[in-house]
């Protein structure tokens, strides 16, 4: 369960999937196999981790671990009992998103930041920045070349950025960026980074890791 009296003004969370096999990053299977597709999305996921803890060293946050897949047990048991978990929830992702905002800013967070974990060029100096953006804008994106977004962060709610958007498509970022735009929005960009969803995407990966067995 979430610990809601450990949330801070800026809050950062973490959307990943238990790494069981056939279950995870299933279009890298054909490249990898099932379990060398999973073992991907866990060392990502371990990746991802330990640049929010060096984040952590240097600016005052919390963080959370919000799954899919698995259980609170099985999760606690791969990356340790002393971590916030929270199930994602039903719903599409916008939905999904959405909620886990909402409960960030019910629990007290003020510059809350979503981000997964299928780009591995995200350190701890592009949240910082992501974090420094939102003392001056509502909302800040992180482009992924596929036309996604790897991070977005916002100061206060803005539920429309979550409708009728076309997850898992080339047009995410550009449909988000209209609706702030239609909203008046205030927003701010990160560096445009790669993901990691296909198999020549491997590439890209294998720039920070070195291998990926």
């Amino acid at each position: 369960m979430l610990k809601f009296l450990d949330i801070q003004q800026q809050h950062l969370i973490i959307f990943t999937r238990y790494p069981e096999p056939g279950k995870t990053k299933t279009r890298l299977i054909p490249a990898l196999g099932a379990v060398g597709a999973a073992n991907l999305q866990r060392q990502m996921t371990e990746h991802t981790i330990l640049q929010v803890q060096a984040l952590q060293k240097t600016i005052p946050i919390s963080w959370e671990v919000r799954f899919t897949g698995g259980n609170l047990q099985l999760m606690a048991d791969w990356l340790g009992d002393d971590l916030l978990y929270h199930t994602q929830g039903q719903g599409d992702l916008g939905s999904r998103m959405g909620r886990s905002l909402t409960q960030s800013w019910q629990s007290g967070a003020q510059k809350v930041i979503i981000i997964g974990v299928d780009c591995p060029g995200i350190n701890a100096h592009i949240l910082t920045q992501a974090f420094e953006q939102l003392h001056t804008h509502d909302l800040v994106l992180g482009p992924a070349i596929d036309g996604g977004y790897y991070l977005i962060g916002l100061c206060r709610p803005f539920p429309e950025l979550f409708f009728n958007i076309d997850w898992g498509t080339s047009q995410v970022l550009q449909q988000t960026m209209n609706i702030a735009e239609n909203l008046k929005i205030s927003v701010s960009f990160l560096p445009p980074l790669g993901d990691v969803d296909l198999p020549e995407d491997l590439a890209i990966w294998q720039q920070y890791s070195g291998n990926f067995k």
